[in-house]
C-alpha cells in the first residue's frame, strides 16, 4: 500500500509538473472563416473567406488592415510567403492566384487554373539552398492524376503539371482519395523531403526528394474509407520524423486510427493514441525548440497537447471552432477559425 501511495503521489506530481495550460487574447472578431495563417513582421497574416486578406498585430491589435482580393466571393484557405510576397489561391474553379506585396499590400493575379475539376488544398513555401519555389497542390483530375502548380518567385513563373501524366505513373491517386482543405498543412516540407497527405478512401502520404524531384508513395495504417475520413495535417521536424492528424469530421468524437507518426521519413507509420484522444484535429505542429517532442494539435472541438512525441495526448483547452493554428515562438501559438483570431501563451 506504501509503495502504491508514493506511486500514486509521483504520478500526479508528474502530471502537475508537466501540465500546459493557455492563456488567450482576442486579436480579431470578424465575420469570416480562416483557415490559412502565416506569422510576419511581428503580425500574424491570414485569409479567408469573402476574398478577405488582412493582418493583425501580435503586440497591438488595434494596429489591422483587411483587405479583398476580389470583388467575387472567393473562399481561400491557403496561404503562404517567401521574401517579399504572400501568395493564396482560393478553392473550387477557377482558381486564382494571388501574389500580394508585403510592403505595400497591393496585389495582382499571376496565375489562373480554369481546369473544371481544379481544387487547391494547400500552398506551400519550400526553402532550398539556391531559393525559393512555391508548390501548391489540387484535388485529382478525372483521370486520378495527381495535380500540382509550381512558382518559381525568381521568375515570376506558374507551371501547372500533372505527376502522372509527366513520367511519373506512379502517382495516381486511388479511386476515391482526395485531400482536405482544413488549414493548409496537409503539405509538409524538411531539408530533402516535401510530402503531401491524401485521405478520403485512401489516406497514403506522396513524397517528393527535393533534389532530384521524384516522387515515392506510402501506405499508411490510418483512418480511411469514406469521404470524410483520413489524414487532414502533417508535420515534420526533419527528414525522418513526422507526425500526421485527421479523423471524421462528420463524426468528431471518434478518436480510432486518428494520429500516426514516422521516424523514416514518411516511408511507415504507427498509429499513435489510438481510443485514447481528443477526437478529430485539424491542423498539428511540432513545438519550435523540442526536436518533435512536444506537438499541439487542433479540432473544431478541442485543443490538445503531446510532450511524446505524440504518443499521448492531454486536452488542454475545450476552445471550439478553431481550425489552424501557428507557432510565433516555442512559448506562444496563434489559432484561427470560424470568427476570430486568437493568441495564446503557455503557463504552467
Amino acid at each position: 500500500m506504501k509503495k502504491f501511495i508514493i506511486g500514486f503521489i509521483l504520478i500526479v506530481f508528474f502530471q502537475i509538473f508537466t501540465a500546459q495550460t493557455l492563456k488567450f487574447e482576442t486579436l480579431l472578431k470578424d465575420k469570416i472563416s480562416i483557415r490559412a495563417l502565416q506569422i510576419y513582421d511581428g503580425k500574424v497574416w491570414y485569409s479567408g473567406t469573402d476574398s478577405k486578406f488582412g493582418y493583425v498585430d501580435l503586440k497591438n491589435p488595434k494596429d489591422q488592415k483587411q483587405i479583398r482580393l476580389s470583388d467575387k466571393n472567393l473562399q481561400f484557405r491557403t496561404l503562404a510567403q517567401n521574401e517579399t510576397d504572400f501568395y493564396a489561391v482560393n478553392i473550387e474553379s477557377p482558381a486564382y492566384f494571388f501574389r500580394i506585396n508585403k510592403k505595400t499590400l497591393k496585389f495582382d493575379k499571376v496565375f489562373q487554373d480554369s481546369t473544371k475539376m481544379a481544387f487547391y488544398d494547400a500552398l506551400h513555401t519550400v526553402e532550398r539552398n539556391y531559393g525559393s519555389f512555391l508548390l501548391a497542390f489540387s484535388d485529382p483530375d478525372l483521370e486520378l492524376n495527381l495535380k500540382l502548380a509550381f512558382l518559381n518567385p525568381s521568375k515570376n513563373l506558374f507551371t501547372n503539371f500533372v505527376a502522372s501524366k509527366n513520367n511519373h505513373e506512379g502517382m495516381k491517386v486511388n479511386k476515391g482519395a482526395a485531400a482536405f482543405a482544413a488549414s493548409n498543412t496537409n503539405i509538409a516540407s524538411a531539408k530533402n523531403y516535401l510530402w503531401i497527405a491524401t485521405s478520403g478512401m485512401s489516406s497514403r502520404i506522396f513524397r517528393m526528394n527535393l533534389h532530384g524531384l521524384d516522387w515515392q508513395v506510402f501506405e499508411t495504417p490510418f483512418i480511411q474509407g469514406t469521404s470524410s475520413t483520413g489524414i487532414y495535417s502533417i508535420d515534420f521536424f526533419n527528414d525522418k520524423f513526422g507526425i500526421a492528424v485527421g479523423g471524421d469530421y462528420t463524426k468528431q468524437a471518434e478518436n480510432i486510427n486518428n494520429i500516426a507518426t514516422t521516424n523514416d521519413g514518411g516511408e511507415t507509420w504507427q498509429i499513435e493514441a489510438s481510443g485514447k484522444n481528443a477526437g478529430y484535429m485539424t491542423c498539428v505542429k511540432i513545438r519550435p525548440g523540442s526536436k518533435g517532442k512536444e506537438i499541439i494539435a487542433v479540432g473544431d472541438q478541442h485543443i490538445s497537447y503531446s510532450n511524446d512525441f505524440g504518443k499521448t495526448w492531454t486536452k488542454i483547452s475545450t476552445e471550439k471552432n478553431l481550425y489552424v493554428c501557428d507557432w510565433v515562438n516555442k512559448n506562444t501559438l496563434v489559432f484561427a477559425g470560424k470568427d476570430k483570431i486568437l493568441k495564446a501563451d503557455f503557463i504552467k
